[in-house]
């Protein structure tokens, strides 16, 4: 972040990693922003999970998230909050669950919406977003609470 906007260095006041992936897995509804390839943005809210260390979400391959993703896999996600702020960078890879992997997914994912999903449907494909950096921050301790993680991947 710029240097205008008076972050200290140090640990002190940061936000917990436990806190983020409680926030992302507590979380109901996420805005994921995608971009096609000549650089139309485009920003919508998913359902999802925060499941094996990583965001995922379906969508319909032919939506334009879809259609972006499958020309650019580059991706934001983030709560709805601007009060708790977490946002996820990353790539979202297209995966083919099956088996034990599917049927875990697919019960999580039912317990939290309430809502059951045929993820061998083609009409639904799973995306993951496995993060290069997530940023993290509470508006009322801000700038102090102001945290980033990166990840090598």
């Amino acid at each position: 972040m710029p240097h205008s906007y008076g972050l200290k260095r140090g640990s002190k006041g940061l936000v917990a990693w436990s806190r983020v992936t409680k926030s992302l897995q507590r979380a109901h509804n996420y805005w994921v922003a995608t971009s096609s390839l000549d650089g139309r943005v485009h920003a919508t809210p998913v359902w999802g999970l925060w499941y094996d260390g990583a965001f995922h979400f379906s969508a319909d391959p032919k939506s334009r998230k879809g259609r972006d993703l499958s020309t650019n896999p580059n991706i934001a996600v983030h709560l709805e909050s601007g009060d708790d702020v977490v946002i996820i960078e990353g790539s979202a890879e297209r995966i083919r669950l099956k088996g034990a992997s599917l049927e875990e997914f697919a019960k999580s994912y039912e317990r939290k919406y309430e809502f059951k999903v045929d993820f061998a449907n083609p009409d639904f494909a799973v995306y993951v977003v496995r993060p290069r950096a997530v940023y993290a921050w509470l508006e009322k301790d801000f700038p102090v609470s102001a945290t980033r993680w990166k990840f090598r991947r």
